[in-house]
């Protein structure tokens, strides 16, 4: 290829874009625009275009690519080389080993985020039928893998977006669990009905300090909606609201479960602090061993 993200219109026979070609090419023509993971980008924008599975690529790699995929090809190199994410030009995201529907409306799902679904899971899955609160849902990915991890719990999801709400409503269906998800659009507690309790809630909320948004990686500053990202001067802004609103929410011995930065730990804790309705605190690690979840059960 030439450094610009094309092959030519109409290779000779002597100079076929094979399955291998591509990929290595792309490759390299990521790297040299910033891609921390060149080759996953490769394989996962070259299946995409070929409409097949990742592994399919392995026994290909001499197979020529039709003048439709070269096309599509092109093009979604050239937008992940301007640094949009993978998860966009794809349209999903594997999240807790299922398959997450994206779109620019949503926060791509992060694998730190499956240290929140695995607590949660443990908690509801001590309940008969529990019920599962899921603020600031974006994707659904969190509330609808509670879902369909714990087939007797019913949960919530709330989001201010609409735009978002639909991808969690999509999301829902895609999985089977709409019968036991339900989408409302609103702030936090808002939409909810005055005398809705719930045996756990939980949230990832924006918690990025608004200072600390210029510095992020390009793919997250130009792309991902800022309304998922910013948690306002300290970061802690939703965190402040969720922790002081949540017990009345909660039935007794119900928890609050949050992902938030590890650094923010201990104000997390003064936060709860305040609150006299939390019997106790607890906190656990990512797979990186990074503190990750903030819990905090009611009395």
């Amino acid at each position: 290829m030439s450094e610009s993200p094309q092959p030519p219109a109409a290779a000779p026979a002597q100079d076929v874009w094979t399955v291998r070609r591509v990929l290595e090419w792309t490759t390299g023509h990521l790297t040299k625009h910033g891609s921390d993971t060149p080759r996953l980008d490769a394989e996962i924008l070259l299946a995409h275009a070929r409409k097949c599975r990742r592994i399919q690529l392995y026994t290909a790699y001499d197979e020529p690519l039709s003048d439709a995929v070269r096309a599509h090809m092109k093009e979604l190199v050239k937008r992940r080389a301007a640094r949009e994410p993978v998860a966009y030009l794809v349209g999903f995201r594997e999240f807790f080993s299922l398959e997450f529907r994206v779109t620019s409306d949503v926060l791509i799902p992060r694998p730190d985020t499956e240290t929140l679904v695995m607590e949660a899971v443990t908690v509801a899955k001590t309940r008969t039928a529990p019920a599962v609160l899921d603020l600031c849902t974006g994707s659904g990915c969190v509330g609808v893998a509670i879902a369909k991890s714990v087939p007797g719990a019913t949960v919530t999801t709330v989001d201010l977006s609409p735009a978002a709400l639909a991808i969690a409503a999509e999301n829902a269906a895609k999985h089977g669990v709409s019968d036991r998800v339900r989408c409302l659009e609103g702030d936090l507690f808002a939409p909810l009905p005055p005398d809705q309790r719930f045996d756990l809630i939980v949230s990832n909320p924006p918690y990025v300090r608004t200072d600390e948004l210029a510095g992020l990686d390009a793919d997250v500053r130009m792309y991902e909606p800022r309304l998922a990202l910013d948690g306002g001067v300290d970061g802690l802004d939703l965190v402040r609201r969720i922790i002081a609103d949540a017990p009345a929410w909660l039935n007794p011995g119900g928890w609050l479960m949050l992902e938030i930065d590890p650094e923010q730990f201990t104000q997390g804790d003064a936060i709860a602090g305040a609150v006299p309705a939390f019997a106790e605190t607890a906190r656990s690690k990512d797979l990186a061993g990074r503190w990750r979840v903030w819990r905090g059960r009611v009395r």
